[in-house]
């Protein structure tokens, strides 16, 4: 979402909402009719976890891309087609939201501190490159979960932004095995743990993320993080580091991908 922020988010501000238009319904209803939002200037674009804010003069809108979706910002787009189901007309271009599954959103919240914008992020974690993200934060939370590391780190409520990929990459850089048990990781671990989800996510968003299947920034352009992991997607391929062969498992449905030699319970 940070590289699908950045994408836009200088073009749009300073923008006035110029039409509103509203597709099929979404997996949360826009909580106001479109009129009210015209005239309105958008201020700076935010983000929090896997959520945009785009502030309005009242209000703001949240807007989530759910499993499948992306936004594109334009000055002039094609009719909208049966996947695209939100369009933000403004002085400057056209936000648009397209969503195949429609498990995205873009939600009117009266601010960030209350209704739906308020609920939808009360139990987010740590933004990574928040400086209290640290070693001994992350053992204190760690601590007090039972629960694999990397479902942990999954859940989004100790940090956000570390998704499948960026997980899998992080504990292998840090030499965790991630079915390890998370209060039994030390301090030192974690400390090497939180170091290793920042220089990841650092070096993801310097690649324009990952792009597997639908993910595409503002301008239409594909991540290319996932053409340099070490061992998400590699199974059975030597690793970069000992050439032991890459393990795939599946850990709450998702595919954990990790070397047996490098990284330790």
């Amino acid at each position: 979402m940070e590289v699908a922020r950045l994408s836009f988010a200088e073009r749009i501000r300073g923008a006035r909402v110029t039409a509103v238009r509203l597709g099929k319904p979404l997996r949360w209803p826009l909580g106001c009719s479109g009129d009210s939002l015209l005239g309105q200037v958008i201020g700076e674009v935010g983000r929090r976890g896997k959520y945009l804010w785009l502030p309005l003069e009242r209000g703001g809108l949240l807007m989530h891309l759910g499993m499948s979706g992306s936004l594109a910002f334009a000055d002039g787009f094609a009719p909208p087609g049966a996947h695209d189901h939100f369009d933000l007309v403004t002085t400057r271009g056209t936000l648009r939201l397209t969503d195949p599954r429609r498990f995205g959103a873009a939600i009117w919240s009266p601010g960030l501190d209350s209704g739906p914008a308020a609920r939808l992020l009360s139990a987010l974690g740590l933004e990574p490159f928040d400086p209290a993200f640290t070693g001994a934060y992350l053992h204190a939370e760690l601590r007090r979960r039972r629960a694999a590391v990397k479902l942990a780190l999954l859940s989004g409520e100790i940090v956000v932004g570390a998704g499948n990929i960026y997980a899998c990459e992080a504990l292998f850089a840090a030499g965790i095995d991630p079915r390890t048990r998370s209060q039994l990781i030390s301090l030192p671990r974690c400390e090497k743990l939180a170091i290793a989800v920042r220089d990841t996510l650092g070096r993801a968003l310097a690649l324009g993320g990952s792009t597997l299947r639908d993910f595409r920034d503002a301008h239409g352009i594909s991540g290319r993080f996932q053409n340099e992991t070490r061992v998400y997607g590699r199974e059975g391929q030597p690793c970069a580091a000992c050439g032991s062969r890459v393990r795939r498992i599946v850990q709450a449905q998702r595919a954990s991908y990790f070397c047996p030699r490098c990284q330790h319970r």
